[in-house]
């Protein structure tokens, strides 16, 4: 079994050490015990594979909380409890692109309308999100 500092496990896991760190104090990966007499903890594969994995679910979209609850269902018997993870989460990311969908229409329209102003007219862009700036203040009235 190959021993590693935490060092050695964040150049593998191509990490800051400082993440290995904020891992530990979230309870993401566990921290080893200091040997007797001081020293340096060790650590091994098992702790790379673990920052990897949390890694790789927070590209897909996971949250420390999320990735949390499916390192606890990391045994191999509860599929049925990290699809529903995954599900809600895939809920989530639909609706953000839904979200975004709407944003990219309305900056489009935006930008366009840009390009048809001319002179001394007021920008199309700028007046349109004071207006809504204004409104949302009137509403919180």
């Amino acid at each position: 079994m190959k021993v590693l500092t935490i060092a050695g496990v964040a150049r593998d896991a191509e990490v800051n050490v400082e993440t290995i760190r904020f891992y530990q104090r979230k309870g993401l990966v566990p921290q080893p015990q200091k040997p007797l007499g001081g020293g340096v903890r060790r650590y091994g594969a098992d702790e790379v594979a673990r920052v990897l994995f949390i890694k790789s679910a927070q590209r897909i979209g996971f949250t420390l909380e999320e990735v949390a609850q499916l390192l606890k269902l990391d045994d191999g018997t509860h599929c049925k409890e990290a699809r529903e993870i995954a599900e809600h989460k895939l809920e989530e990311i639909r609706s953000r692109l839904a979200d975004l969908g709407r944003m990219e229409t309305t900056l489009s329209s935006l930008v366009e309308s840009c390009s048809v102003g001319r002179g001394k007219v007021k920008c199309p862009l700028i007046d349109s999100l004071q207006r809504a700036r204004a409104v949302s203040s009137s509403n919180a009235i």
